[in-house]
């Protein structure tokens, strides 16, 4: 696998230590401010306030052509929804960032409420430094629904309509278990009987970040979860020979972390497979890419 780094520290201390335009995607889900185990519960303008110090640091060691990811879903107090990614869109606006997408990850599991419907759903934000960003779209094209249409006037009458590679997803995904052919997020979030669980408490799936990883990075490139938790996103990254560096709090969060890396550097990880069914337009059908995890790993540096 690439070079990587799990740092055990406090993300507000150790950003300082980075090298500024390092990474070219920074991707993470932030505490809620729920009181989770991680966190301390407190007031949503102090919560903010906080976040924005982290955030700052974050812009300053983002590459120029990089783009940040940043995961989230509702604050509740006082029996009163938060919409997290509202109050942050300010924060990464007046930090002179530009939104791309407001993506929307859909699951199907989750707690159920009595006073209002139950939530399935939450957001990611993708901003960017400016207009001159890495996006690799043909990486992640989905299938066009109808692959043999065809120009019915004009100077290509009877030429294919569409792009033969497949057609540009919209920000709303749906991927159930592994098609892309729909359009929604649709990524089962990571309980009990998931693959990839472990003892952290809001662990997200390793499938979405490789979409992110994917799209957004050439192999070589350094990606950067500042709140790293069990390291998700880190094995996302070397999955897909990138260069890494998370940050992780707690310790305990980054031993299983670092345990979860040895698996997958020994093919012993269990992840869901991230295979897009792909349209071969010389033969006019869909064909599966094989359901293979973990190949041609090199070392870890």
């Amino acid at each position: 696998m690439e070079e990587y780094s799990y740092i055990h520290g406090d993300s507000s201390k150790e950003l300082k230590k980075l090298e500024s335009g390092k990474f070219k995607l920074i991707i993470t889900s932030p505490p809620y401010n729920v009181g989770k185990e991680y966190e301390v519960r407190e007031s949503i303008q102090d919560y903010l306030k906080k976040q924005k110090a982290i955030i700052k640091e974050l812009v300053r060691v983002l590459h120029p052509n990089g783009s940040i990811c940043w995961q989230v879903g509702n604050y509740v107090q006082a029996k009163e929804v938060y919409p997290l990614d509202i109050f942050y869109y300010d924060i990464f606006k007046e930090l002179g960032l530009k939104l791309k997408n407001r993506i929307i990850w859909h699951f199907r599991h989750g707690l159920h409420s009595s006073k209002r419907f139950s939530g399935r759903y939450e957001t990611i934000l993708w901003f960017t430094k400016g207009d001159d960003y890495t996006f690799n779209l043909d990486d992640v094209r989905v299938p066009s629904r109808y692959p043999a249409k065809k120009h019915f006037k004009g100077p290509k009458k009877g030429q294919i309509s569409g792009n033969p590679k497949g057609k540009n997803p919209s920000d709303l995904w749906e991927v159930v278990l592994s098609d892309w052919e729909k359009e929604i997020w649709d990524i089962p979030n990571v309980k009990a009987n998931h693959v990839e669980k472990t003892d952290h408490p809001c662990q997200y799936p390793v499938e979405l970040v490789e979409r992110c990883v994917l799209s957004m990075t050439n192999p070589g490139d350094w990606v950067l979860d500042p709140f790293a938790g069990v390291g998700s996103t880190m094995i996302a990254a070397l999955k897909n020979n990138r260069k890494s560096i998370g940050i992780e709090k707690y310790k305990k969060y980054v031993r299983e972390g670092e345990k979860r890396i040895s698996a997958f550097e020994s093919g012993e990880l269990k992840v869901r497979p991230l295979n897009k069914p792909v349209y071969d337009y010389r033969k006019s059908k869909l064909s599966k890419q094989p359901k293979t995890t973990n190949n041609n790993k090199p070392s870890i540096k």
